[in-house]
């Protein structure tokens, strides 16, 4: 299964091999289990501004900057933009929703692959939309020595978001290596499709209540059930990662 991924994302991009060098992770549902904190969060506030969002759509949209969903919320409801006051109100709101939530716990298997990415001497990169600063600030407490901030995007850096390429092209320049010498880790459909659009092999990891089959629509590469299930096969995708090269035609 992994040959036969890895194979079809060589042909598809005329690459002859990837020289793995960096892995670059969502946050929110990949590391930590905080999406159910984010769905709720926003459907309570969202409500409250008499705009419809439920939690299970939070999960399609899980991936985009706050300032994004609401506006797409905001024009499906009422034909027109909304304004950056109201944006920067709801977010506000929805910020402090979800700080009432208790701290998320680490994805389990996360710390695990981490820990087994750096002794292989790749560098992990964060590639995340939140612009939740109490996530971004747990990061270094329950992530020691994994994430330096000059090798994060945040929702601060970007002017187009997720499912747009800029987080993940930008991710690939914060680290100074080309598409086929990283893959992307992802649990989100517009998060997919964003490291897809930026040519790089990306991984789900199915962390929520999606079906799987909508994370393959949004052209996952690879697809595991967890980040558990991600961490046990790790050693053999990254030897099928450096060992697969597909010759290029003369």
């Amino acid at each position: 299964m992994f040959e036969e991924s890895i194979a079809r994302y060589l042909e598809k991009h005329g690459h002859s091999n990837i020289r793995l060098k960096a892995v670059l992770f969502d946050m929110d549902g990949v590391l930590f289990n905080s999406m159910p904190y984010h769905a709720d969060a926003w459907h309570k506030v969202m409500e409250h501004h008499g705009l419809h969002l439920s939690r299970e759509e939070a999960y399609m949209h899980e991936g985009r900057t706050g300032a994004a969903t609401i506006n797409i919320v905001y024009q499906r409801q009422y034909g027109k933009d909304a304004t950056p006051e109201m944006i920067e109100s709801i977010y506000a709101e929805k910020s402090a929703e979800f700080n009432k939530h208790s701290e998320p716990e680490r994805m389990t298997g996360s710390w695990e692959v981490l820990q087994k990415i750096k002794e292989a001497g790749l560098i992990p990169v964060l590639v995340t939309g939140s612009g939740q600063h109490s996530l971004l600030e747990r990061l270094a407490h329950n992530f020691p020595g994994m994430f330096q901030r000059e090798r994060m995007v945040t929702a601060f850096d970007v002017k187009y978001g997720k499912p747009h390429p800029e987080p993940y092209l930008l991710g690939l320049e914060r680290v100074g290596v080309k598409a086929n010498e990283a893959i992307v880790v992802e649990n989100a459909p517009i998060g997919v499709q964003a490291g897809v659009a930026a040519g790089i092999f990306t991984v789900a990891v199915n962390t929520g209540p999606l079906d799987k089959q909508v994370l393959l629509d949004a052209g996952a590469d690879l697809l595991f059930s967890s980040m558990q299930d991600f961490c046990d096969n790790w050693e053999k995708l990254h030897g099928k990662l450096n060992r697969l090269h597909t010759p290029l035609p003369y």
